[in-house]
């Protein structure tokens, strides 16, 4: 019975709803804010060189992109790109890349209104998030507590469990290790991680991140390289294969679609109203919300535009070894080895270790940041919530794939109708908060003030001058 609601959900959420609202969500940005994810990149490039500062209430700029990234650069990557190729077929890499391209605008609208809205917790440290933004920015109590428990049940009870289940199914094939004792070992080592709070995750994410995914980066451009003449035939086919044009098309490009844009959004999660938690947190400079926007725009490239990709080209290198399974790590473990021997089945596990890993951590970050809204800050809140976490990631370890990840499709589903619906209402404050930006951004003073802007709602006193 529940296989059977949770299909049926998913069924109107992403056959329709989502796919629609979220090309029409990244659509209405890209043209608002004047195709800023295009005209920018030198900007939020520079503006990245000078994000390493923080202070007593925020972590740094850059600290908060390798958070997000720790969310979004994980199962989603190797195992959610290679399930997308097997049900939606190779054109379903098209669709996760526009979807990615309008989506870097819909993340600049989402994160530059997490930062203008954020709060102090009892720590006097930076929270916030849709749900904060949609209490004081639309004053819509019950849909911001609606949008928070859609949160904390992904990020509590299904997410970190679908990450934890593909580690520990990832490293059972590699290494033959058991289940049990993976899940054990992810318990302690997040566990000790965790228990510092954002700052440690922060840390950790500063770290371990840009390391992982230039190693992959680098592994997946080798193997394109000795494939080279391979590529433009591989371009052709996903090109062809997203608008049906192959041979028996019929139905493969609603298909290819649907699970490139689902896929896509569960990867890089723009729109989805998780990021944002992440964004909120920093201290950005120059102190302006707008900075963060820019910078947050450049996690969707990296996720989608870069590692993905990366993924993409390994898996559709290596032959028809997608086709008619869901079991995606599988599938990923195999191109590699078709192209690196033993090694590449051994690599593809660290790698969805340490990305999963990451992620886990950061999914941690995410639900912990709505403990606030809900006055739960406390050490008994944050010591009760810790346990159900971790409790929730070991039982992860024990279930079954399909239904870990359809679950996730709808928890993420309801996130994401909520978030979409937010910030197309408060994208008036984005174009106010973009204009005023521009007008400043050569000062050398440049800091934002709620009084020079024209913004929907009220921001919290004292977070900005």
């Amino acid at each position: 019975m529940l296989n059977e609601f949770v299909a049926a959900v998913n069924g109107v959420l992403w056959s329709h709803v989502l796919v629609y609202l979220l090309i029409i969500a990244g659509l209405w940005f890209t043209i608002r804010l004047g195709f800023i994810q295009f005209r920018s990149v030198g900007h939020m490039f520079s503006l990245l060189r000078t994000s390493r500062g923080s202070d007593a209430s925020g972590i740094s700029s850059f600290q908060a992109l390798c958070t997000s990234l720790s969310a979004r650069v994980g199962t989603g990557n190797l195992a959610g790109v290679a399930i997308a190729i097997s049900l939606g077929g190779p054109g379903a890499v098209f669709w996760m890349w526009v979807i990615a391209l309008l989506g870097m605008a819909t993340a600049f609208a989402e994160s530059t209104l997490a930062q203008v809205y954020k709060v102090r917790d009892r720590n006097g440290e930076f929270r916030g998030g849709p749900a904060y933004y949609i209490k004081q920015g639309l004053n819509q109590s019950w849909l911001a507590v609606l949008f928070s428990v859609s949160l904390l049940f992904g990020y509590v009870c299904v997410f970190s469990a679908t990450q934890a289940n593909t580690i520990a199914d990832a490293l059972n094939h590699s290494f033959a290790i058991p289940e049990g004792t993976t899940a054990i070992a992810l318990v302690v080592i997040a566990g000790f991680i965790v228990v510092g709070g954002l700052r440690s995750i922060a840390r950790f994410s500063e770290l371990v991140v840009p390391l992982m995914s230039f190693a992959f980066v680098i592994t997946a451009l080798g193997i394109t390289i000795i494939n080279i003449a391979e590529v433009p035939r591989l371009l052709s086919l996903i090109v062809s294969s997203a608008f049906g044009m192959q041979e028996a098309g019929a139905g493969t490009f609603a298909a290819a679609l649907k699970i490139g844009i689902q896929r896509g959004l569960f990867s890089n999660e723009a729109g989805a109203g998780s990021v944002p938690q992440a964004a909120a947190s920093a201290s950005p400079k120059p102190n302006h919300p707008v900075v963060q926007g820019y910078i947050q725009m450049l996690g969707v490239f990296i996720d989608t535009l870069v590692i993905c990709s990366c993924t993409a080209v390994v898996i559709l290198l290596a032959g028809d070894l997608a086709e008619g399974t869901t079991e995606g790590i599988a599938i990923t473990q195999a191109a590699m080895s078709a192209h690196l021997g033993w090694f590449g089945g051994y690599f593809v596990a660290i790698a969805i270790t340490l990305f999963g890993f990451t992620s886990i951590v950061a999914n941690y970050a995410y639900a912990e940041s709505n403990l606030h809204f809900f006055g739960l800050d406390s050490k008994v809140g944050r010591a009760t919530f810790t346990a159900i976490f971790l409790g929730m990631m070991f039982l992860g370890t024990k279930l079954e794939l399909k239904t870990m990840w359809a679950t996730a499709d709808m928890a993420f589903g309801f996130m994401t109708l909520i978030n979409v619906i937010a910030i197309l209402a408060l994208s008036p404050t984005v174009v106010a908060l973009l204009k005023n930006y521009q007008r400043g951004k050569n000062s050398q003073e440049l800091s934002f003030s709620p009084r020079d802007c024209d913004i929907q709602g009220q921001t919290e006193k004292g977070i900005w001058h």
